[in-house]
């Protein structure tokens, strides 16, 4: 697991996608890449990631809906809006404090 510590972001925090317009708040994180092969063969080669970095899971959102995404650590950038994620999920994992997400219990640690 020492792959974790080299992780550039961390439960709870809030981050967007260097490419496409959406933010999330940070709930999981791989070592590496963890999804299944048909979800990668459908990322279009010319912006496909390494699969040797953190993938991160998130509670997302985009102007239109919230939904959950799994995006590779080369497309994250730390959201620096301090603006809560509105997605429907958040409360029941994180709690809100002064500008950042706290997890609610010891499981998530």
């Amino acid at each position: 697991m020492s792959k974790m510590r080299n992780a550039k972001f961390r439960i709870g925090q809030v981050v967007k996608h260097r490419l496409f317009s959406f933010r999330g708040v940070v709930f999981d994180i791989d070592p590496e890449f963890a999804n299944t092969e048909e979800w990668w063969q459908s990322i279009p080669a010319e912006v496909r990631p390494s699969k040797d970095q953190p993938f991160y899971h998130l509670f997302a959102e985009n102007d239109e809906t919230e939904y959950v995404a799994y995006v590779s650590e080369q497309n994250l950038l730390a959201d620096t809006s301090g603006a809560p994620i509105r997605h429907p999920d958040v409360a029941e994992t994180f709690e809100w404090d002064n500008g950042n997400y706290r997890p609610r219990d010891s499981r998530m640690h």
